[in-house]
């Protein structure tokens, strides 16, 4: 680790000095993510609109506290060769990733940055409404106004070859358009070639088991029961109910996930709980001395995709899993399992097919459902899309990509939560995750050989103790592209997907 000793007193204040900035941007940071929770999970709806009123005000706070005279000074300083190289690696990140956010945002007018927070806010209630009475047209303005603005922020950020890189970025540092197709290329080729010998196999699972009714309540008690045991520490965060999935960290001690619950899906809850657990997991083994700065957080969006895909999916979706747990969810659902057997039910968490909703999709056609949306976020970044024509193009896409048209926007353009919080540039991490997921479950599967004996015993705090030495505890202190080539030794590559899902869906289909 490197020393300041060598530094004079001038330049060590200017150091304690930028600690204490962003130290107060943290704790406030933190305040914020509290009550962007509360809004969406416990908040009455008529109170809603006000409380994105006092969120935008205290988000623009922090927001000129980042880009203010202060802290471009202070960086000024600290980023500086002779000062840089002998910090120590945590004041090093913390510099980055402030210097980063600085030069990318400091033109943004605060005005605009107040209008932009109120805007997402409110823009998350028109949606929840859109999406229950199916009409559009109530999100339509809302969703207007946000994609005018991201092409703003483009223009005060900067980029490089297409507008979305600058949006890219903002989720997954280094990212391009240039880098993104040649990865979804080969990796869209690939999962069409499996699925049509999928289509076309002879051995096809029956989901006879998921078209019964699974009690709520039931469902409430069986998550509560396996999330300690796969690593969610319950005395550091908590389970609740929402439209749509999430999790939102306040601090390392007080991590909060939700999940929805569907009688006629019970897959919904247990995949969805199973995958926002992934994401607290992680936030709650960051290194707590990383508390109260910058960089105690995921190193990107894709790396945390990547934690709750994981999870999810290789881990949650794999017959080991299930020789683990199957026993107790037949026993919470004795009418609808006692005569399905493991085999049976394995097959059928995972089988192929088609379907409207991204989140309850399969792991094949998962990818699919993302390049969809990529597609479409570059469009209206590029100006080639409109958003008015949003639900057309987005039903057009759909029988492009899978070969089915969604009856409704419901179940069709207004089933993400995302672009109403501004989150464009976002769904590609999901897709990222997927690959970065495999990479890292080649890895470990080579250093602990018996990894799927230890699912099956119920032993996941040897896996969680992997993931948390190679990846959680340093919180953004490296890039993504250091952290996977630290992790696994290579950079992102996209044949590790491919081969996890030729292997994975040619034993579930007898390929």
């Amino acid at each position: 680790m490197s020393t300041t000793q060598g530094l004079d007193t001038k330049v060590q204040e200017k150091i304690a000095q930028f600690k204490e900035l962003d130290q107060k941007i943290a704790h406030l940071n933190s305040v914020l993510a509290l009550a962007g929770w509360d809004q969406k999970v416990m908040a009455p709806k008529k109170g809603r609109s006000l409380f994105a009123n006092a969120i935008g005000t205290l988000s623009t706070e922090v927001f000129k506290l980042t880009v203010s005279k202060e802290m471009g000074e202070l960086l000024e300083t600290l980023k500086s060769e002779e000062v840089y190289n002998q910090l120590d690696e945590v004041t090093k990140a913390c510099v980055r990733e402030r210097s980063n956010f600085y030069e990318q945002s400091k033109s943004i007018p605060a005005e605009l940055y107040n209008e932009y927070m109120v805007l997402t806010s409110n823009a998350n209630d028109a949606w929840e409404e859109a999406r229950e009475t199916n009409n559009f047209d109530i999100y339509l303005p809302y969703l207007e106004r946000i994609v005018e603005i991201k092409k703003q922020f483009t223009e005060y950020y900067g980029y490089e070859g297409h507008r979305y890189n600058a949006l890219l970025n903002e989720f997954e540092p280094g990212l391009t358009v240039e880098k993104l197709d040649p990865l979804f290329a080969e990796l869209r080729k690939s999962s069409i070639d499996l699925l049509q010998r999928i289509n076309a196999s002879s051995s096809k699972p029956s989901g006879e088991v998921f078209t019964k009714l699974y009690d709520v309540e039931k469902q409430k008690e069986f998550n509560r029961f396996i999330l300690p045991k796969i690593g969610f520490d319950m005395n550091g965060g908590r389970l609740d109910e929402t439209v749509h999935p999430f999790a939102q960290s306040v601090n390392t001690g007080d991590v909060r996930i939700t999940t929805r619950y569907l009688e006629d899906n019970v897959r919904s809850a247990i995949f969805g709980t199973i995958h926002e657990a992934g994401h607290g997991i992680y936030e709650q083994n960051i290194n707590p001395e990383l508390e109260g700065t910058s960089i105690c957080s995921g190193a990107s969006f894709g790396i945390h995709e990547s934690q709750s895909r994981f999870l999810e999916n290789m881990v949650g979706r794999s017959e080991e899993f299930w020789k683990y747990f199957y026993q107790d969810l037949q026993e919470t659902y004795p009418e609808q399992l006692s005569n399905v057997t493991l085999d049976e039910f394995y097959r059928a968490i995972n089988i192929v097919e088609p379907s409207f909703i991204r989140v309850e999709a399969d792991e094949l056609t998962y990818n699919l459902h993302i390049m969809l949306r990529y597609e479409i976020e570059k469009g209206l970044i590029g100006g080639e899309i409109k958003v008015k024509d949003l639900p057309k193009v987005w039903n057009e896409k759909m029988e492009e990509y899978l070969g089915i048209v969604p009856p409704t926007d419901t179940l069709g353009v207004l089933q993400d939560v995302h672009w109403s919080f501004g989150g464009l540039g976002y769904f590609p991490s999901y897709s990222l995750g997927n690959l970065y997921a495999a990479q890292i479950l080649h890895t470990i599967t080579k250093e602990i050989p018996s990894f799927y004996e230890h699912i099956e015993k119920g032993e996941f705090d040897v896996i969680q103790s992997w993931l948390k030495e190679k990846i959680h505890q340093y919180g953004v202190i490296y890039t993504p592209d250091e952290l996977i080539q630290k992790v696994t030794g290579e950079s992102l590559n996209a044949s590790y997907l491919v081969d996890y899902l030729e292997k994975k869906y040619s034993k579930v289909y007898k390929l």
